[in-house]
């Protein structure tokens, strides 16, 4: 029997997993595919229940980590395959590497002296970023790391000659010992590409809503500012188009649960920032579950937000004006018809990572891409790779999957 337990993600349920595990005593490897830990968290203006920024929850969960020896963690790491059984697993692990210094020396100089740049994958494409670099100034670990394929000549030129930068330094593979595994592999935006009559890709001011996340955030392209993409205006009339590509036999057939909250809530930034927006919700059922139901009450009795029961059924361009144009079923008037606004927001559902992700793990998923067994084998599944949940229901099933991935370790 192996004392050890395996944590596949890093954000927020992984990290509550991890460190109820390690407090109590069990050495706890964490295994992170991205750069960074935090997971989709670290993306947010603000999160719910009390609408914290992602630094408030994370940074307290970080510092947990480094004061604990038990917990390991691997970042730009995957899991390539699991063999054994329940109490005795054998996971062999990849690891691309990171080509800078294995201590946070600061090279934010370095990072801005290159001429390069690449699309953000941390802000959705909304901005750029250097070869060498930080996702958000919170970033845990504190460590630059280095994209080597988005070097230009010139750039390799200047990253080799630092004595904090190992530009041929090797991916490596390892293998961990474990006695249970915690698949808290996350979740992934809905690909808006797909939602071809919505506009995505298509119409320059039509975004995703966790694009707006970054708009939003004082660390994000903008600095907090919401603006057009296409002209870097104010939006003054807004838009949310709810269930965008999810409750659809085409696309995701599940309710995503938090798409209503998280449209509220970031009408609430709208309405803080400019006093005089007008914002539109176009929705199928208006859904907030329990505690947020005051939270809906609170941000729909504001008299500039319009709620309209409706399908969307298109989503055009004005060339000459950049404005959007919504063609809506209205369900309650029975008519269709069409509406002009300044900036739409999508809201797109959560897609379990496993949806679309290597499964060398073992355990069956769904039809959507969710975890259904396992707990059989000493394999458990938290957060959103069993069903889509808020940050806070989150990290209780991390905690429940830990508690149950000891119980196994011990033999019970």
């Amino acid at each position: 029997m192996s004392n050890a337990i395996l944590v596949v993600g890093g954000g927020f349920s992984g990290l509550t997993a991890a460190l109820e595990a390690a407090e109590v005593g069990y050495d706890v490897f964490i295994v992170e595919k991205s750069p960074f830990l935090g997971g989709r968290v670290a993306q947010l203006n603000k999160y719910f229940p009390k609408l914290c920024p992602p630094s408030c929850g994370l940074e307290i969960q970080f510092q947990r980590i480094k004061k604990n020896p038990r917990i390991k963690f691997f970042t730009q790491a995957t899991v390539q395959k699991v063999s054994g059984s329940a109490g005795a697993y054998t996971v062999k692990v990849h690891i691309e590497p990171r080509h800078t210094a294995p201590h946070s020396a600061d090279l934010s100089l370095l990072a801005s002296s290159l001429k390069g740049e690449t699309k953000s994958e941390f802000d959705f494409g909304m901005a750029s970023r250097k070869s060498l670099y930080l996702s958000a100034p919170f970033a845990f670990p504190s460590r630059y790391v280095l994209d080597k394929d988005g070097l230009s000549p010139e750039d390799r030129v200047k990253v080799a000659g630092s004595a904090f930068v190992d530009i041929n330094e090797k991916a490596k593979d390892i293998e961990l010992s474990v006695g249970s595994i915690v698949l808290a592999t996350g979740w992934k935006p809905y690909d808006v590409t797909r939602l071809e009559n919505l506009g995505a890709g298509s119409v320059p001011n039509c975004i995703t809503n966790m694009q707006l996340e970054r708009l939003a955030s004082p660390h994000g392209p903008t600095l907090g500012a919401v603006q057009r993409p296409s002209d870097g205006k104010a939006p003054r009339k807004i838009a949310f188009v709810q269930c965008a590509g999810s409750r659809d036999q085409n696309h995701l057939n599940f309710c995503s649960y938090i798409c209503c909250m998280a449209s509220l809530k970031q009408a609430q930034y709208l309405r803080e920032q400019y006093p005089n927006a007008e914002i539109t919700i176009y929705y199928i059922d208006l859904r907030t579950p329990g505690r947020y139901e005051n939270f809906r009450k609170k941000v729909t009795a504001d008299e500039k937000l319009t709620l309209i029961k409706g399908k969307v059924a298109a989503v055009e361009a004005d060339a000459a004006s950049g404005d959007v144009i919504l063609e809506v079923e209205d369900a309650v008037k029975g008519e269709k018809r069409k509406y002009r606004h300044d900036l739409v927001v999508l809201a797109t559902g959560m897609q379990p990572s496993l949806a679309a992700d290597d499964n060398p793990y073992g355990v069956t998923v769904d039809a959507d891409g969710f975890v259904v067994d396992g707990e059989e084998k000493g394999i458990f599944a938290a957060g959103c790779a069993r069903q889509p949940l808020d940050v806070m229901r989150s990290a209780q099933s991390g905690a429940s999957a830990a508690m149950k991935a000891i119980q196994t370790v011990r033999g019970r």
